[in-house]
């Protein structure tokens, strides 16, 4: 669960709905997102660290998950990428024998989606922004209109926020080796949905007003205060390149 997936979130910012965490995230999903990798953890350290046994453990609980997910009807795609990140998890620890490198596909995505939606501010295209416009409809035309592009911008730093305090937590935990893997554990699963979810409704918060007051503005109702798109492209190239 590194970044938004899910619809029913999205379309509670732009209807009269309030924000229901079950929109965000299924129950099957909460129990992906942390329980293979906790029942790894405690076979590994309870069963002697036979890595093999523990690593088969944990496929077998995300295979069951996944199963049980599809016959929810989740989002295929959302099934597919858990499993395949726990699968090269599993992968990676049994080919170099280090039982905290099943973890190391998930630090990776974090520093991959934290990236990504920090390059998506400094070049004015924020991720929220983009999704949101997608998935309502409303396209890119939130870029002229500066309330937008602020409240897109702001909802996109709490992303990287999460993206990098998942790092700056869980990174010194791994790279601290076998020693550290309960904590590793714990800090991945109070770090995965409880976070998410937390974001998730401030992303809600923050994008929901400056929503429907710009359709207000294209309604009318409220004056329009729309910038010219030449403003903004003269603004970039005004800016050094660095």
């Amino acid at each position: 669960m590194s970044a938004p997936g899910r619809a029913g979130w999205f379309n509670a910012i732009t209807s009269d709905e309030r924000f229901r965490p079950a929109d965000a995230l299924t129950p099957a999903a909460l129990l992906d997102a942390g329980l293979p990798l906790a029942l790894f953890t405690v076979i590994y350290t309870v069963g002697g660290h036979n890595l093999t046994v523990s690593l088969w453990v944990a496929l077998a609980a995300g295979a069951v998950l996944a199963v049980i997910r599809l016959v929810r009807r989740d989002q295929l795609q959302n099934v597919i990428a858990g499993f395949l990140v726990l699968g090269v998890g599993v992968f990676v620890s049994s080919r170099t024998g280090r039982a905290e490198d099943v973890f190391l596909p998930g630090l990776l995505i974090n520093v991959g989606y934290g990236f990504a939606y920090l390059v998506s501010i400094l070049i004015r295209w924020p991720i929220i922004g983009v999704l949101v416009g997608f998935i309502t409809g409303q396209g890119t035309a939130w870029r002229r209109d500066r309330r937008m592009m602020r409240a897109y911008t702001n909802a996109s730093l709490l992303w990287v926020a999460m993206f990098a305090v998942r790092l700056a937590v869980q990174a010194p935990l791994y790279f601290a080796g076998e020693s550290q893997l309960g904590w590793l554990a714990t800090a991945r699963l109070l770090m995965s949905w409880p976070l998410f979810l937390i974001v998730v409704y401030l992303t809600y918060l923050v994008v929901r007003p400056a929503y429907h007051a710009y359709q207000a503005r294209e309604a009318g109702d409220e004056p329009h205060e729309l910038e010219e798109s030449q403003e903004l492209d003269e603004r970039e190239q005004d800016e050094p390149s660095g």
